[in-house]
């Protein structure tokens, strides 16, 4: 079965996108220096409008880092810089960044569009949806491009997003819930959409 419903992704120009991308820098090189970061004003207009956010740190095509915010009503400058600097700082899988780790880090920014149900008998496309499963408090979620990076189709993306929630693999089958999203992903490495 198909999903035939529409993508509902933010609109972002490029502008924007490299905005977003400063923003995320400043605000780690801020943090990493002690000091508050207030993104500036007078960015594009998207920036200023509410959005949900990941931003990744890579280092040598590694991840370094991930955090987001799947739900807000923040403006999506404020989030960018939130969620970088507790990329940089936060990530319990990884340690604190340091200074000198900066100018070798990537950033990727995911910003999300809205999370829906995913219909009974569909299953994610990779590469296209991210998937979030929730159940009894517990909530795991993968990125829509996690799935093309490890070569996994949409069951074992399912799987893997219950695994990421401390479920089990087929959770998702028996009564977690299980939403997908699509996200407008962009870099500095490698400026693109999907």
């Amino acid at each position: 079965m198909e999903i035939n419903t529409p993508d509902r992704l933010p609109d972002l120009s490029r502008e924007a996108q490299d905005a977003l991308l400063r923003v995320a820098r400043a605000s780690i090189a801020a943090a990493l220096r002690g000091e508050a970061y207030v993104p500036p004003e007078g960015l594009p207009p998207p920036c200023e409008q509410p959005g949900a956010v990941f931003v990744s740190l890579h280092a040598d095509g590694d991840l370094r880092g991930c955090i987001g915010m799947v739900r807000t009503l923040a403006p999506l400058a404020g989030v960018v810089a939130h969620c970088a600097r507790a990329a940089a700082l936060e990530d319990p899988r990884f340690p604190p960044l340091g200074a000198e780790d900066l100018a070798h880090v990537d950033i990727e920014i995911s910003v999300l569009g809205e999370t829906r149900p995913l219909p009974p008998g569909v299953l994610p496309r990779p590469g296209v949806d991210g998937v979030v499963v929730s159940r009894s408090g517990r909530q795991g979620l993968l990125l829509p491009q996690v799935a093309t990076e490890q070569g996994w189709d949409g069951k074992r993306l399912l799987e893997e997003t219950c695994v990421k929630a401390g479920l089990e693999r087929e959770a998702w089958a028996h009564g977690a819930r299980a939403e997908i999203f699509q996200a407008r992903v962009f870099s500095e490495e490698n400026p693109r959409t999907i």
